[in-house]
């Protein structure tokens, strides 16, 4: 069974087992489970179920397996013939999750 979830901002394509890194969830700990709720497709080998926005009563469970921070982007600014050069680094905190089950 597959399905299209929306979380924190983005949309994946998901199966069971599958394994995601998406954005940091709130306050959620390493282990704890998380049921996402915005379920924007089901397919289940047949028969496809589209939502308008979301399929009502699908839900994927993801267990968090670990959290921590993502690889560093490097913003550099330059303006030329000016002298003006800007570096800056960020570091995203990102969920790795696992898709438990997919209900719908």
């Amino acid at each position: 069974m597959k399905a299209t979830i929306q979380t924190q901002g983005r949309q994946f394509t998901v199966e069971e087992g599958d394994i995601l890194k998406t954005n940091q969830f709130g306050d959620a700990e390493v282990g704890s489970t998380v049921d996402i709720e915005d379920v924007l497709m089901v397919h289940d080998g047949n028969e496809a179920k589209f939502g308008a926005p979301n399929v009502e009563g699908a839900k994927v469970t993801a267990t968090i397996l670990e959290t921590k921070k993502d690889k560093k982007v490097i913003i550099f600014k330059k303006k030329r013939r000016k002298g003006y050069t800007r570096r800056k680094g960020h570091r995203q905190q990102v969920s790795v999750i696992k898709i438990d089950s997919i209900k719908g």
